[in-house]
Parts: structure tokens; sequence; C-alpha cells
């Protein structure tokens, strides 16, 4: 009986102290500042990352075109051209690098460069971590919201405590807001939308309830 009482007791504290920290977690989100309603850039321009896919055209030269993977050391390599950088750059910049590298060959190279099969350099890119259905990075795109981060990983798993989720910004220092991804995608509350840019780190705590 004693033995019992004990384990009772014991159980008892651990959900006490579980409440405990719940609370203190809740707390330390609602500390937060709410996120910025618009945070996008007008002049944002996509940075090529490894993964991607590229597309590169020389006018005529068809020999010399080819589409060709960025590979994890963010180069590319083609026809005369054995390792070019390509991580970070935006495509002008990489079709303007092209045709200095192929003029030591060719005469007046005008080369476009299109990105199919975006991934993105992980500076631009958005994670997501925690409570929600399919954890994960994903490429940033202009004007992408909060309600495009959450459709794509598939909404929040039943255990999160959406409400209690911050949005860690990389551009800002590392500054933390808070979110309210409960009212957003539970209720409908479109007020809840919020900018994200590129490398917000997504935190979607577990509900301690």
């Amino acid at each position: 009986m004693v033995s019992r009482l004990h384990h009772l007791i014991g159980a008892a504290l651990r959900w006490l102290a579980l409440g405990a920290v719940g609370a203190l977690v809740a707390g330390c989100a609602a500390n937060f500042p709410p996120a910025p309603e618009v945070a996008a850039s007008p002049d944002y321009r996509y940075l090529i990352g490894p993964g991607d896919n590229v597309n590169i055209i020389v006018w005529r030269n068809p020999e010399l075109s080819l589409s060709v993977p960025v590979r994890p050391d963010g180069m590319i390599a083609g026809p005369l051209i054995e390792d070019m950088p390509a991580m970070g750059k935006t495509p002008t910049m990489l079709a303007r690098d092209m045709e200095k590298a192929l003029g030591v060959f060719i005469r007046d190279p005008v080369v476009t460069v299109v990105v199919t099969g975006f991934v993105g350099s992980q500076s631009e890119q958005i994670r997501v971590i925690g409570e929600a259905s399919k954890p994960q990075a994903l490429p940033y795109r202009q004007k992408m919201t909060l309600l495009d981060v959450m459709i794509a990983v598939g909404g929040l798993t039943d255990f999160a405590d959406g409400n209690g989720a911050t949005l860690l910004r990389a551009s800002d220092d590392n500054k933390q807001y808070s979110v309210r991804l409960h009212d957003l995608i539970r209720r409908g509350d479109i007020s809840a939308n919020v900018d994200v840019k590129p490398g917000d780190v997504l935190i979607i705590p577990q509900s301690w309830f």
C-alpha cells in the first residue's frame, strides 16, 4: 500500500513538473514580439543553390548549350568549362560569368541561364522543424507567406502547440517572433498570416496538454 502511494505521488510530481515546463515554454513564446505582417523585399532575386538544375543556352552555339545540375559543392561543369561556381549567384550573374569564361574560346558569346527544379542555397530556404506533419526545408519564393509554408508541410500534427510557435529570422540577427499557427490553420484566422523571408526557421513546439 505504501509502495503504491509512493508511485502515485511520484507520478503526480512528474506531471506537475511537465506542466511547469510546458507553462515555461509557452510563457517564453509569448514574450517574443509578433512577426511583422509584411516582410517581403520588392528587389528579391533568386540565388542558385546545390541541387538546382540550370539550363545553359549559348546563342548560335548549340553544342555548348546544356542542362546540368548544380553539384553539392555549388559548382557546375560543361563543354569548355570544367568547374564554374554557381551557388549564391543569380541566373544573370552566372550567365555573365559563363560569357567571360567562354570568351576565351569563342567570339562574343551570349549566354542565357534558366533555373528549373528549384532547391535554393541554404541561406535562401525556409526550414520547418518540430510538430509539422512533414518537417522540411523549402525553397523561398517571392511574397511567400506562413500559410504557403504550412500548406507545403501538410499542416500541424495533433500534438502541436501552434500558437506557441516561433519564427527565427536570420536576416534580423536571429531575432525570434511569435506566430499563431493554430489560429491560422485550425480557425482560419487570416489575420495570423504573415510574410516569411529567406533563411527563416519556423519552430513548432509540442503541446503539453
